[in-house]
């Protein structure tokens, strides 16, 4: 989707390109006006129409003034602006002669505006008031002699002329038209940039995770050497150390976490051989979630959680491959660094999603740092590299899931993953 800051500057260039046209639209009225007030027979000068004008040019002004504050533009703000442009225009028409008036056709305008800029509800609001007014104005106005030499006030409010019916005729039409098909369009254009924008994201994330997968390449060929030089060095210290336990327990412990990392280093080439040949093993959702917590405790033996499954769980089948099981254990590192103690793991499904979420009682997320998270590089750790969840974010979203990290409202933490299940399938 585009970004925050894409969408602001938008929604401003919109309101800047907004308060131009309502200039030209006042220098094209009070050109107007001078032509009438100084041609051969001038009417009597009605300080109305200077006022309209004085107040449209009031509004302009403020408008450029608004425009250099730091406020977002938004859709209420945008519409009211026009609702004053088309107030103003209606009553100047009022005091020049009505439906008879040429500039009455500039209605179009700020509906063409609407429909382009604004979500479609503001704009048939827009449509009904312009046509409404271009109503209103066929039976009240003040004549113009100037636009009527050959009517007086009391014909136009009993015979409408017939020019002047099928101009409104033609502007219901017109704005009917503009109302449905430049709405639908200007969605279609909308939807489009939003396409295209994530698409724009999914290419920067591939690469970013290309280069990512291409370090850790490297990374794991060159760990190969000192991973087996250790596990020899442990392995001899552990006989020299046979009858001192508690040394015996620590190597044990160091020999287990050194297995775990040479089994992580063969996953990734496992995995990297399964992706290219896209193959997927079948597991049932509890099970499976159940299982990565087993493995997961050995890396993080410190860390204590609580598991649940709801029954249809336990009776539904997923398509999954090793990325997922990275996805969700840099979720459950997180949780860990936070608080290793009491981590709540819950998972539920049913025949269309699956969730499964995962709640630490640490101190929370900096919101301002929550905005970030899943970009690389951001991270909520002082020493961590912010990989994890750009990484989690990156598998998930290959899944068609989603991540969503919030502040618990009684403490802590809760991620929680979506992942869409097509098709979920009973075991």
């Amino acid at each position: 989707m585009p970004t925050p800051s894409l969408q602001l500057t938008a929604s401003i260039a919109n309101l800047r390109r907004l308060a131009i046209i309502r200039l030209i639209l006042i220098f094209a009225l009070l050109t107007a006006l001078i032509y009438i007030y100084l041609g051969p027979a001038p009417p009597l000068l009605d300080t109305a129409h200077l006022s309209i004008l004085a107040f449209m040019s009031l509004v302009n002004m403020l408008t450029y003034w608004r425009l250099q504050q730091p406020w977002p533009v938004t859709d209420i703000e945008y519409f009211f602006q026009l609702l004053v442009d088309m107030g103003s225009f209606t009553l100047l028409l009022y005091f020049s002669g009505g439906a008879s008036n040429p500039f009455v056709s500039y209605y179009l305008v700020p509906l063409t505006i609407s429909a382009a800029v604004l979500p479609w509800r503001f704009t048939w609001v827009v449509a009904g008031l312009s046509l409404s007014a271009y109503t209103l104005l066929l039976f009240f106005y003040k004549p113009l002699p100037f636009l009527q030499p050959a009517m007086d006030h009391s014909q136009h409010g009993n015979a409408l002329n017939a020019h002047i019916v099928g101009m409104w005729i033609t502007f219901a039409l017109s704005t009917g038209l503009i109302t449905y098909f430049v709405v639908k369009m200007a969605n279609a254009l909308r939807q489009q940039d939003i396409s295209q924008a994530a698409n724009r994201e999914n290419d920067l994330r591939d690469e970013q995770i290309l280069a990512v997968a291409t370090l850790a390449a490297g990374t794991a060929h060159e760990l190969g050497t000192p991973l087996a030089t250790m596990t020899v060095l442990v392995e001899e210290l552990q006989q020299d150390y046979q009858q001192q336990k508690d040394l015996g327990q620590d190597l044990s412990l160091l020999n287990t976490q050194l297995t775990s990392c040479k089994r992580i280093l063969q996953g990734l080439v496992s995995t990297a051989e399964a992706h290219n040949h896209g193959r997927r093993q079948s597991v049932v959702l509890a099970d499976y979630i159940s299982q990565l917590l087993n493995h997961w405790q050995v890396l993080r033996p410190d860390a204590h959680y609580q598991f649940s499954a709801t029954k249809a769980c336990y009776q539904l089948t997923l398509e999954v491959d090793t990325t997922l099981d990275q996805a969700i254990n840099n979720l459950l590192n997180n949780a860990a660094d936070a608080k290793p103690d009491n981590i709540e793991v819950t998972v539920d499904g049913n025949n269309h999603e699956l969730t499964v979420m995962i709640r630490d009682h640490g101190e929370g997320i900096d919101p301002d740092v929550a905005e970030q998270l899943g970009k690389p590089f951001i991270s909520t750790k002082g020493k961590g590299l912010g990989l994890g969840l750009f990484l989690s974010h990156a598998t998930i979203n290959r899944y068609n899931g989603s991540i969503t990290l919030h502040n618990h409202p009684e403490g802590g933490t809760l991620a929680t993953i979506k992942l869409p299940v097509n098709p979920l399938q009973s075991r």
